[in-house]
């Protein structure tokens, strides 16, 4: 059941990102992408901060090493983000960034298939955390995936409007989201057959994925909730935000009464 549990949460993100991008129009997707931005701020940080690493520090590992393995996954995917293979940007024409006209263009044009190679594998790693959580416990499992389909579903529609905007056609643009998204079921098949014979290295594998969650809120959506200032959009931002992290609160507030 654990691989049915696994496969199922990492095809569900890439599916939902992909339909979503199928049936709404750019500039609505584009308002859309704002909101879960700030949503999947909070999700993640609550994930990371309030479940996975307590999860990981309820074990008997020394904490010492947890706290450097924590330093270790956050230089980690800065170096993979240096290296263009842990993209993971919302950028569009449609989310008031004003970037210069043919943005988008440079960003699909050339830098294209880096932009796909970097998110598949992003989207392999997800895969890899989503099965080290389900191997701790089905509940950190379902917790983590959430926070990170929370987290895919706006870069996948993002880098669909991208390439959209730089004169992909709307189905050939979806297919290669889609390719990009299973990389994240080959990432978790692969890490449950690789993981579940070393079940005492889970501890250091959920500060890694807690590493990722953190790095992604704290180095780019945050940075990108700052540059918009208006009021209006100031309050939108908090109320996603508090929105993800009561969420997760109210979620492993239940699984903890559950136990």
């Amino acid at each position: 059941m654990t691989l049915t549990y696994i496969m199922a949460a990492t095809l569900f993100g890439g599916l939902t990102s992909v339909l979503l991008a199928a049936a709404l129009s750019a500039p609505l997707l584009g308002l859309i992408v704002r909101h879960l931005v700030s949503l999947s701020t909070g999700v993640l940080l609550g994930t990371a901060l309030l479940h996975v690493l307590p999860e990981a520090f309820e074990s008997h590992v020394e904490p010492h090493a947890l706290f450097l393995t924590l330093l270790g996954g956050l230089m980690f995917f800065f170096l993979l983000e240096k290296a263009e293979l842990y993209r993971h940007g919302h950028h569009h024409e449609h989310d008031d960034h004003h970037h210069h006209h043919g943005f988008d263009a440079e960003q699909a044009g050339r830098g294209g298939w880096s932009v796909l190679v970097g998110d598949s594998i992003h989207n392999f790693c997800d895969g890899v955390l989503i099965a080290a959580a389900f191997l701790v416990d089905t509940h950190v499992g379902a917790v983590t995936a959430m926070a990170i389909i929370a987290h895919e579903i706006p870069q996948e529609v993002g880098d669909y409007i991208v390439l959209i905007n730089a004169g992909f056609s709307r189905t050939r643009a979806l297919v290669y989201n889609l390719l990009s998204g299973l990389a994240a079921v080959v990432g978790g098949v692969l890490g449950y057959f690789l993981i579940e014979p070393w079940q005492n290295l889970l501890p250091y594998l959920m500060v890694i994925a807690a590493s990722s969650f953190v790095y992604v809120a704290v180095a780019d959506l945050i940075p990108q909730l700052q540059k918009r200032l208006t009021a209006r959009d100031t309050v939108l931002q908090l109320v996603w935000l508090a929105v993800g992290l009561v969420m997760i609160a109210l979620l492993v507030n239940g699984l903890h009464h559950e136990h």
